[in-house]
């Protein structure tokens, strides 16, 4: 059974950084290329970043280039996901998820986490 488990989600200020971990299990890990999404209440779930199987490749959403960075540790089946310069528009629920293919559409995973709520106070 595949379970991709998000922590280290959090209240922090804006300005402030927090680091995401997506533990992965159940699946060959370094088989998937990995991404993060967040949804806001009220707003659909939107694309964050994705990271090739290597690690080699990663795409960002424009919203949040240059301040986050998403890197994975293929021998502790972790993906990680560095917030930094935080706002209060950062604001959500933040979800692992895995899939094939380098993509940015949420239809193209097939693995979800649970998600960790991050909250940006201002």
């Amino acid at each position: 059974q595949v379970q991709l488990v998000e922590s280290g989600g959090g209240l922090v200020q804006a300005g402030g950084s927090l680091r995401l971990s997506c533990a992965a299990s159940g699946l060959t890990f370094s088989r998937y290329v990995m991404g993060w999404f967040r949804q806001a209440p009220g707003r659909e779930r939107e694309f964050v970043a994705t990271i090739h199987y290597s690690g080699g490749r990663t795409s960002y959403a424009d919203s949040v280039k240059g301040r986050f960075t998403i890197s994975r540790d293929n021998a502790k089946n972790t993906a990680y996901l560095e917030m930094d310069s935080l706002n209060p528009d950062d604001t959500a629920i933040y979800y692992c998820a895995a899939a094939w293919l380098l993509r940015v559409t949420v239809s193209d995973y097939f693995y979800w986490g649970q998600g960790t709520q991050v909250t940006v106070s201002s």
